[in-house]
């Protein structure tokens, strides 16, 4: 006899999907970009579904959303590989930083408010403990989050999402191409972005977030790197993957 689930049920069942397929795709975006797993890293459908204790549809469906997003290649019959962008790529990704954050200052400098200007300001403090403590995942986290965070004050939901994923596969590119000394390069700087969107002045806000970006890109050496085969379980049972992003 088969068993008929109310609609009730159902919903119950969808919204237990979604909460698993969330939590997935979560931990796997934060052994991304934190780098956990470095650029060009296979990732197995099979290996995945026996770490998270789920069907390989699941992961094939969690998988694709990466892809869409552009921290993952996928080939068929090659399976799907943490991105490694070009250096072309690279440059694009900057230049595509440089317009979004740069024309954002005029809005996010008009809707700062003062609960806000804290909220960053806690924010760029955790950056610089962070980088005291010799914490460059923290650090990579913070200042992905701050970008994010700033942008997000401009009310332009579209961008902010844009924005989000722009910064993603720039921890990629980071990766790839940065030195230890170099990588965050003018993360201590922050504060003194929040300085000038305090004074309301936009238009100095934007020549520093262009500079800022320009450092960042400069510091990079674009030349390959290559690591071993990651071992999957033992990197996902030690990430503490945020609620949400």
């Amino acid at each position: 006899m088969s068993t008929v689930l109310t609609s009730s049920e159902r919903g119950v069942d969808r919204a237990e999907s979604v909460s698993r397929d969330e939590a997935i795709y979560r931990h796997i975006y934060t052994a991304i970009v934190e780098h956990h797993i470095t650029p060009g890293t296979k990732l197995p459908e099979d290996a995945l579904a026996e770490v998270f204790g789920v069907s390989r549809t699941v992961v094939r469906k969690v998988l694709g959303r990466l892809a869409h997003e552009g921290l993952l290649r996928i080939a068929r019959n090659r399976g799907a590989r943490v991105a490694a962008p070009t250096v072309g790529e690279a440059r694009g990704i900057f230049e595509a930083r440089r317009i979004v954050e740069c024309a954002a200052m005029l809005p996010v400098a008009a809707a700062l408010s003062a609960a806000d200007l804290r909220a960053m300001r806690r924010i760029a403090a955790e950056e610089r403990e962070a980088e005291s403590a010799g914490d460059p995942r923290q650090l990579i986290r913070l200042s992905g989050e701050f970008h994010v965070r700033l942008m997000a004050m401009s009310a332009n939901e579209p961008l902010t999402e844009f924005l989000r994923q722009l910064v993603a596969r720039s921890s990629l590119i980071i990766a790839m191409y940065g030195s230890p000394g170099g990588r965050r390069q003018g993360c201590r700087d922050h504060g003194a972005l929040l300085d000038l969107l305090e004074q309301g002045d936009a238009e100095r806000a934007s020549e520093w977030m262009n500079e800022h970006l320009r450092a960042v890109e400069s510091s990079l050496n674009f030349s390959d790197r290559t690591d071993g085969r990651p071992n999957l379980r033992q990197i996902f049972a030690a990430i503490d993957a945020p609620e949400s992003r």
